[in-house]
């Protein structure tokens, strides 16, 4: 048998989505992955996504993402047979050669069995993900800003300063100019209102909040998001960490939203203690599968194979 790995092409991509949102119907918050998304990650040089197949019939796929927390591989989706767990490899070990910076990982629910199959290819437990909740009451007083700090929204003129406080605060590239037209697009009615700012000759602290439009679409909600959100690290410890987060909220509330969401890195210790004195609970955990691998520096191609 000759099984085929290669690059999906613009004409996979209806049968792409639709395998993907086959095999992930059921996980925690499911929203159907759209042909424009999976597009538009892709074009942005992000994503990678293989197909495996044989004389043109599919046998999986997996995803390859340069992305916000590392490098990356998700969508694995194989369908159920004898020979799952083998293509599953197969595929993981293709995705892995595009792999630049000599580590990679994939989420796994906590407590979720395919942690041992995860384990069996080399990877191990190394952090993980919180999805943190919290419901919105009324507006809450905000704590006192220190000597000098002003607090407010950005103005439409900002998006330079805002993108390099950010990244600056991350320590890497989280956001890129054209982000603010983006999130207009995807999720109104978002805008400069929405992110929140504090300013001592400059943007030294910043919280983005968003409404959370496929979580409302889907599950007839009233949610917003919250992130990106950074501080200078020679300002933290000043409470801005608590401000913003509370302005934003209480915008969120005065914007109609009923809760509010965001994402926070398990060995993020800070922010963990931060959270649920502002209300947030964990809705979700994932641990981090990941495996240490040489780094590369050429760009070997995707090859077939046997």
């Amino acid at each position: 048998m000759t099984i085929r790995i290669r690059v999906s092409t613009e004409a996979d991509l209806t049968n792409l989505v639709e395998r993907l949102n086959e095999a992930n119907r059921g996980i925690y918050e499911f929203k159907p992955l759209s042909e424009d998304f999976v597009r538009s990650r892709i074009q942005e040089g992000r994503f990678k996504v293989l197909i495996a197949e044989e004389s043109g019939g599919f046998l999986g796929t997996v995803t390859y993402n340069d992305g916000y927390w590392g490098e990356e591989i998700r969508w694995l989706a194989v369908p159920e047979g004898d020979d799952r767990r083998a293509m599953e490899n197969l595929l993981v070990q293709e995705a892995e050669k595009n792999v630049k910076r000599g580590a990679v990982f994939t989420p796994v629910d906590a407590g979720s069995p395919k942690t041992n199959e995860w384990a069996e290819r080399g990877y191990k437990a190394e952090g993980g993900l919180y999805h943190m909740v919290a419901r919105l009451e009324g507006v809450e007083p905000l704590p006192k800003a220190p000597q000098g700090v002003v607090v407010r929204s950005l103005r439409p003129d900002e998006e330079k300063a805002f993108v390099e406080s950010v990244n600056a605060g991350f320590g890497s590239e989280r956001v890129r100019v054209g982000a603010i037209q983006n999130w207009k697009n995807e999720s109104p009615p978002f805008d400069e209102k929405w992110i929140h700012i504090a300013e001592l000759d400059k943007i030294i602290s910043v919280v983005v909040s968003i409404p959370d439009v496929d979580y409302n679409r889907l599950f007839s909600g009233k949610r917003g998001y919250l992130g990106p959100a950074s501080t200078l690290l020679e300002h933290r410890n000043k409470n801005l960490a608590t401000i913003l987060p509370q302005r934003a909220m209480n915008f969120l509330f005065e914007n109609g939203m009923d809760s509010v969401a965001l994402y926070t890195s398990e060995q993020n210790v800070p922010t963990s203690i931060l959270l649920p004195k502002l209300g947030f609970k964990v809705g979700h955990h994932w641990r981090f599968m990941r495996k240490r691998l040489p780094p590369r520096t050429d760009t070997t191609d995707i090859a077939n194979a046997k």
